[in-house]
C-alpha cells in the first residue's frame, strides 16, 4: 500500500480542490476567523493566483466559501491582508458602516509589474468589489508584493501603516496612509538576516513578553532560500517601532527549523497575536502527493516572548482541538523502545521526560507494521539538540530534498524536556520547551500506519508525564 494522496487532514485547512499557498488577509471579524489564500482550483500547481477564502469560529473547522478575489486574463490576484476598516476612514462603507478593506498585489502576466491594489466587501467579506482608481501605489517594480496593513500607533491612533517587500533587495518597505488608499513612504528594513533568498510576506506585530507587563516589536519576513532545513523558511527580529521605524534590538533568528512552515501572517483584531502559515517548501510544493487538491495551512499559533539569556524568544504555541485523553502514562522508566496500545493516524502526544543517561530519548509516530515506516521525534541532551527525521516516513522519491533529518538547539529549563507532537494525516508539527522551538514537517506515511511508541537509547530516561489525545 502507499500514501494515499486524497487523504484530508482532520484540523489542517486543506480547499475542496486545486492548488494552494500563502494565506492572505487573516482577519477576525463579526466572530469570524477568516482565512483567504493563494489559490488556484483547476489546477495543482502553481499558476494565475486567486484568493480562495474559508471562515471558522475556532480555527479548525472550515467552511470553504465561493473564491474572493478572481485572477483574470490580464491581472492575477497575489498575496495581500485584510483589515475593517471600522472609522471607514477610505469612505469605501457608502453609508457609514466599515467595510473589509483588501489591499492585494496586482501581477501584470505580461510584463511581470507588481502594483498594489485595493477591494473592499460590506457583507462580511462575501462579495468583494475592487476600487475604481486601482491601482493605489505602483512603484514602477516587478519585485514589489505582498502588503501588510496594520493600524498606525501614532499618538492619535489614526491613520494606517503597510510593509511590503521590495522582493529581489531583500527589503521591507513601510508606508503610511490615513485612509487606505493614499500611500506615503516612511521606512526601508533590510536587507539583514538571511539574504540568500528573496524576500516575501513580512508582517509587523507587537507581541507580549511573559512574566512581565511589556511588549516588544516583532518583525516576521519569509524567505524562499536559505532556511536551516534547506529552501524555504522563515525568520524573525525582535525590536522597536519608532513612529513607522522598525529597529532591530537583537540579530535575525529562525521561527522554524523544519522544511515546511511558510508565508505566516498574523490575525488581524485577534485577541492575541496569532498566525498561520503555509505547510509546504518551494523546493518541492508542486511535487508533493495530490490527487484532489495540493497544499494545506499550518495550525494556527498564538505567539509570545520569553526571556532568554538576556534577549526576547519567540514563543509559539498551537491551537489544537480539545479531545479525549487515549493513553497516559506517569513517572516510568524507559529504556528501549516502548510500543503504546494506540492507532492513531491522527493525534497529538505530549511527553513530559528527563533523559536521564540515555544518548537520545523521543517519539515515533506513524509507525508502520510491516512497512517499516515511522517519523521520528528525538532529544539528544549530549549534542544539545532536538530532531525531526521523516526519512522512513513513508512516500519521500518525489523529491530529493524531503527524506531527511531538521533539527534545532534544545532549550532546556530546570525541568524535564517538553515534547508537544502534533500529529495529522500528512504532517508533524513539534513545539519543544512550551514552544520555544517549533519544527514543522510534511509525512506521507501509508494510511495503516498509526502505530506510536517511545523510546530512549543508550540509556536509561524517565518518563514524568506522557499523554496522548485521540
Amino acid at each position: 500500500m502507499s500514501h494515499d494522496p486524497s487523504l484530508r487532514p482532520r484540523d489542517h485547512f486543506t480547499p475542496r480542490r486545486g492548488w494552494l499557498n500563502d494565506p492572505n488577509g487573516l482577519v477576525l471579524h463579526d466572530g469570524e476567523y477568516h482565512l483567504f489564500f493563494q489559490h488556484l482550483p483547476d489546477s495543482l500547481v502553481h499558476g494565475p493566483m486567486s484568493w480562495g477564502h474559508a471562515v471558522s469560529e475556532d480555527l479548525l473547522d472550515w467552511t470553504e466559501l465561493p473564491v474572493a478575489l478572481a485572477a483574470t486574463d490580464t491581472e492575477h490576484v497575489w498575496s495581500g491582508s485584510v483589515v475593517h476598516d471600522a472609522a471607514d476612514t477610505s469612505g469605501l462603507g457608502g453609508d457609514g458602516a466599515g467595510p473589509l478593506v483588501a489591499l492585494w498585489t496586482a501581477f501584470e502576466p505580461v510584463g511581470g509589474m507588481q502594483r498594489q491594489s485595493v477591494s473592499w466587501s460590506v457583507d462580511r467579506g462575501r462579495t468583494w468589489t475592487s476600487y475604481a482608481a486601482n491601482p493605489v501605489l505602483d512603484i514602477g517594480s516587478t519585485a514589489f508584493r505582498d502588503p501588510k496593513v496594520l493600524r498606525d500607533g501614532n499618538e492619535d491612533g489614526a491613520g494606517w501603516l503597510m510593509v511590503l517587500v521590495l522582493s529581489e533587495e531583500r527589503r521591507v518597505e513601510t508606508y503610511r496612509s490615513p485612509d487606505l488608499l493614499h500611500w506615503e513612504h516612511a521606512s526601508s528594513f533590510g536587507p539583514t538576516g538571511s539574504v540568500e533568498g528573496i524576500w516575501e510576506c513580512p508582517d509587523l506585530l507587537r507581541v507580549p513578553v511573559e512574566g512581565l507587563d511589556e511588549t516588544a516589536v516583532v518583525m516576521l519576513v519569509s524567505v524562499q532560500e536559505g532556511a536551516p532545513a534547506g529552501g524555504s523558511g522563515m525568520q524573525y527580529w525582535v525590536g522597536e517601532l519608532d513612529g513607522a521605524d522598525f529597529r532591530p534590538t537583537q540579530d535575525a533568528r529562525w521561527m522554524d527549523h523544519g522544511a515546511d512552515f511558510y508565508a505566516a501572517v498574523s490575525y488581524a483584531d485577534a485577541p492575541e497575536p496569532l498566525v498561520q502559515g503555509w505547510m509546504s517548501n518551494w523546493r518541492y510544493a508542486d511535487l508533493v502527493p495530490a490527487a484532489t487538491h495540493r497544499g494545506a495551512m499550518t495550525l494556527a499559533r498564538t505567539l509570545a516572548l520569553r526571556p532568554r539569556d538576556g534577549e526576547l524568544a519567540l514563543v509559539q504555541r498551537p491551537v489544537v482541538r480539545h479531545s479525549p485523553v487515549v493513553h497516559e502514562l506517569r513517572d516510568e522508566p524507559l529504556a528501549g523502545t516502548r510500543v503504546l496500545p494506540v492507532a492513531a493516524r491522527t493525534c497529538r502526544v505530549v511527553l513530559e521526560v528527563e533523559p536521564g543517561d540515555a544518548d537520545r530519548v523521543g517519539v515515533h509516530v506513524r509507525t508502520g507494521t510491516g512497512t517499516g515506516h515511522r517519523t521520528t521525534v528525538w532529544v539528544e541532551p549530549g549534542s544539545g539538540t532536538v530532531g525531526l527525521d521523516r526519512r522512513a516516513s513513508g512516500e519521500t522519491g518525489f523529491h530529493e530534498a524531503f527524506a531527511a533529518v531538521h533539527t534545532a538547539p534544545l532549550v532546556r529549563g530546570d525541568g524535564p524536556v517538553r515534547l508537544e507532537v502534533v500529529v495529522d494525516e500528512s504532517s508533524v508539527e513539534v513545539f519543544v520547551g512550551g514552544g520555544e522551538v517549533a519544527l514543522t514537517d510534511l509525512a506521507f506515511p501509508d494510511p495503516g500506519d498509526d502505530g506510536l511508541a517511545v523510546f530512549a537509547e543508550g540509556g536509561t530516561a524517565l518518563v514524568r508525564h506522557l499523554v496522548v489525545h485521540a
